[in-house]
């Protein structure tokens, strides 16, 4: 079956970085668009990043353009989250997403997505 494992999670403190992997197995991980979502406590969960399935395209929330970027090795199955000068809102859990649509369009709704992961934690100290 479709598994997606994040890791690289931890306690940062702001201005530090950190490095999201998301492992997939169980799938043609070159026919999705993978995204990667958050959700802070009491709050929604939101579209952070996403990429297309050659890593071509890729897509940002106005509050990760400039200090993540994503990107995908699909001979590895693995797409990452570069995140940089991490700021205390960025704490949350993270996590990553397949779209197995055959659109082009990277969704940021996680209605679009048919499978996720467990989820990573990330906190930023202030």
């Amino acid at each position: 079956q479709v598994q997606l494992v994040e890791s690289g999670g931890g306690l940062v403190q702001a201005g530090g970085s950190l490095r999201l992997s998301c492992a997939a197995s169980g799938l043609t991980f070159s026919s999705y668009i993978m995204g990667w979502f958050r959700q802070a406590p009491g709050k929604e969960r939101e579209f952070v990043a996403g990429i297309s399935r050659y890593g071509s395209s890729t897509r940002y929330a106005d509050s990760a353009k400039g200090r993540f970027t994503i990107s995908r090795d699909n001979a590895k199955n693995t797409v990452y989250l570069q995140m940089l000068s991490l700021k205390p809102d960025d704490t949350a859990v993270y996590y990553c997403a397949a779209d197995r649509r055959l659109s082009t369009v990277i969704l940021t709704t996680g209605e679009g997505y048919d499978f996720w992961g467990q989820g990573t934690q990330v906190t930023v100290s202030s």
